[in-house]
């Protein structure tokens, strides 16, 4: 066994340059070359192309390895060439080849030259392929990203359940299947569907010690995407979104902003694709603003960030792209911005889909909305999401709820509470019902199964749902709680949970966080690794205040007329000192700027350096040009006296919004002539008594005009359209 070894570190040594192997690669390439069946779990990072390249170049024969991404096949195969003393070491064979480059390939394998060939699955199953690998000597198939195969994994590929009987037609050699997420559900779906529940299966730990996880409120997203990146300067990161459109969006916003990125997306040409990818890794660009399509195989080690616009579909998916950060075991910081929202919209998109799917969606949505809505430590749900339980009671502030440890309560009474009624309802159903019992909240499926005439419903009424589904969450990650992943989580007591009920001990729980209501809290800072988000400068905000109201005197118009309250707050916050800064401030296009800017720059500037305010330059955000062409659109017809109902048919949005943009349109300095519309229907007395209001008025709110002028006589709409007017003909 000993000359065995050292052959092993010899050739370790002789391809790679290696002096040592990683955890368990040594006894994982063993186990290959024994021709055993072998299961590799192993986390990105963890080296597990290694892990089925090494054997390959030992062994007789060519290694056929099965990977979904033509990308990732291009990039090994070049790294191999690299190793290798001649080009045809490794191949690959995929859409991607003409009839001449197919024929060099397969010339190369019968010429005994490629250790290694990786094969789309979709080529796999094609006839000419299977007859021509029945005819050669193949030492084993790797099937990597092996998570494909289940659909409870994150990228579910129906191609992949079609593996196992083509190997079997192709002939008798060893399997060797690897994935870089893997729950147990998933695991179990892999070694069934392989075929190869004998397998050895080696499991490497899923704790990547040095990334950072934090979950931010998702509230001006885009201000505090630009300002992390340029806290990170001269880093280089990842930004996940869910869409194509709104992947281009942002990169395009960066890029205006002074930050070297470009777009990933599976939309863009393949070369396009591939020059993104290479300038990446070159270092020509220092973010690639991505949809998940980018990430599963590129190698750059020092990737420092990846920042989640959108939350993901799973936890699966997210520990994925997140893997993405701190591949040397340098810095990494994964940063995700949340919103139930979004939850709301990917169960929206799965509507028509298969009920199965929609359940399996369901639950993997339930899951990922427990790790972004909990106090508890990040990397402790994480972890026990893959079946793996955390030994320390916290990460040490690896992430924000260990870093800014959040409000503690004892929990002895509620688990027992949670643990009697999971028995009482006779262990069949999920979470949700569980807290809807405890809380007595009636709905149909309480009555139906009459658990609202149970003892237990309604015991914990003094607390709200989310509290409940809380301590549940906390309950499973402690193992007093078991989740039946098999039948779409329903919740079951452990053993642990019985011993538990029968003799209680002390147990400190944390609430959830609440983040729908930090997002309507203007006053919430962002916390984390990458600093905090301003409030705004009362005494500053104070002077601006005293400011506009002595220009509204000079001018005689009311003081929102020269700018609105939420200008001068994003003014006592962004401090511009410049003519150019000022037009980034909310509500301020370049007519307010040029009319009444200049007075409001002197002021704070003075302000700023009297006081030696250090500015955040980087939450001066600039805008990209709206290519839509909405508000252009609207001002040329709107000179073309076009009713605004024809106006919101054509662009298909309701006339409210249509109102709404050219509020916008007006706030920002731009004279716009709605008279025609307004004559049409309002009545002049209405109009001269409305107008009249706005004069005298203290605030623009049309709340307090309805309440001025009363509600019987006035619509919201005739409100807003008589204050479009009363700006744009007072302020601009």
């Amino acid at each position: 066994m000993l000359a065995v070894e050292s052959s092993l570190l010899d050739n370790l040594q002789k391809y790679f340059g290696f002096d040592s192997f990683k955890g368990d690669q040594e006894a994982i390439i063993n186990n290959v070359l024994e021709g055993k069946d072998t299961f590799v779990i192993m986390p990105t990072g963890g080296g597990k192309s290694m892990c089925y390249q090494l054997p390959a170049l030992m062994s007789a024969g060519t290694a056929i390895v099965i990977s979904p991404l033509i990308a990732l096949m291009k990039n090994q195969v070049d790294a191999m060439r690299n190793f290798g003393s001649e080009d045809g070491i490794a191949h690959f064979l995929n859409s991607s080849l003409n009839k001449t480059e197919i024929a060099q390939v397969k010339k190369d394998i019968v010429a005994g030259k490629t250790k290694l060939l990786y094969v789309a699955p979709e080529s796999l199953t094609k006839e000419e392929n299977v007859n021509f690998l029945k005819d050669i000597n193949i030492s084993f198939f790797a099937i990597d990203e092996a998570h494909c195969i289940s659909e409870w994994g994150h990228d579910f590929r129906p191609e992949y359940r079609r593996l196992r009987p083509i190997i079997e037609q192709i002939g008798t050699v060893p399997i060797m299947a690897l994935t870089a997420t893997a729950t147990p559900k998933v695991q179990q779906d892999i070694q069934k569907n392989l075929g190869m529940s004998e397998a050895n299966v080696f499991k490497s730990s899923f704790n990547r010690k040095n990334l950072y996880y934090e979950v931010r409120p998702k509230v001006n997203v885009i201000k505090e995407i630009i300002k992390y990146i340029k806290s990170q300067s001269g880093k280089s990161g990842i930004v996940y979104c869910l869409s194509r459109k709104k992947v281009e969006e942002i990169a395009e916003t960066l890029q205006v902003n002074g930050i070297k990125a470009m777009p990933y997306h599976a939309g863009l040409e393949a070369n396009v694709r591939a020059k993104t990818q290479d300038d990446f890794l070159m270092e020509e660009i220092d973010v690639i603003v991505a949809t998940i399509a980018f990430g599963m195989g590129i190698d750059k080690p020092d990737v420092r960030f990846v920042i989640h616009h959108d939350i993901p579909k799973s936890l699966e998916g997210y520990y994925q792209e997140t893997g993405r950060a701190g591949r040397d075991g340098g810095e990494g910081n994964c940063v995700v911005f949340y919103s139930y929202d979004d939850i709301v919209k990917l169960e929206k998109f799965m509507k028509g889909k298969p009920v199965a799917e929609q359940e399996i969606g369901k639950q993997l949505l339930i899951e990922t909305v427990g790790y972004a809505e909990t106090a508890s430590c990040r990397r402790k749900v994480l972890l026990h999401y893959f079946g793996e339980e955390y030994p320390d009671a916290n990460c040490g502030g690896k992430c924000d709820n260990c870093l800014h440890p959040k409000q503690r309560f004892e929990g002895e009474e509620s688990i027992c509470m949670v643990l009697e009624t999971v028995l009482e309802i006779k262990e069949k159903f999920k979470a949700k019902h569980v807290a809807q019992v405890l809380c007595g909240i009636s709905t149909a499926q309480t009555k139906s199964y009459k658990h609202d005439k149970l003892e237990v419903f309604g015991k914990g009424s003094e607390y709200d749902e989310k509290y409940w589904t809380a301590v549940i969450r906390q309950s499973i990650i402690n193992g007093f709680l078991l989740k039946d992943i098999e039948n779409y989580g329903l919740l079951r007591v452990s053993d642990k949970g019985k011993e538990y009920l029968e003799k209680p001990y002390s147990m400190m729980l944390t609430r959830d966080v609440d983040y729908d209501a930090v997002a309507d809290d203007d006053d919430i800072a962002v916390g984390g690794g990458g600093g905090k988000t301003a409030a705004a400068d009362e005494t500053l905000f104070a002077m601006l205040k005293d400011l506009r109201k002595r220009i509204a005197k000079q001018k005689n118009v009311p003081p929102f007329v020269v700018f609105q309250d939420p200008s001068l707050e994003d003014m006592s916050i962004q401090y511009p000192i410049t003519m150019d800064e000022m037009k980034q401030i909310i509500g301020v296009g370049q007519g307010k700027a040029l009319r009444f800017g200049k007075e409001f720059v002197d002021l704070i500037k003075k302000y700023v350096e009297e006081n030696e305010i250090d500015r955040p330059m980087d939450m001066v955000v600039k805008s990209v040009v709206n290519k839509s062409g909405l508000k252009v659109y609207l001002i040329q017809n709107i000179d073309r006296k076009i009713p605004f109902q024809d106006l919101a048919k054509a662009k298909g949005i309701t006339l409210s919004d249509v109102i709404s943009e050219i509020e916008s349109i007006v706030s920002s300095g731009t004279k716009v002539n709605i008279d025609y519309y307004i004559d049409d229907t309002i009545d002049d007395d209405k109009q001269d008594e409305v107008f009249d209001y706005f004069k005298t008025a203290e605030t623009d709110s049309v709340e307090a005009a309805l309440k001025e002028l009363g509600e019987e006589d006035y619509t919201e709409e005739e409100i807003r359209l008589m204050r479009i007017k009363f700006i744009s003909e007072m302020g601009n």
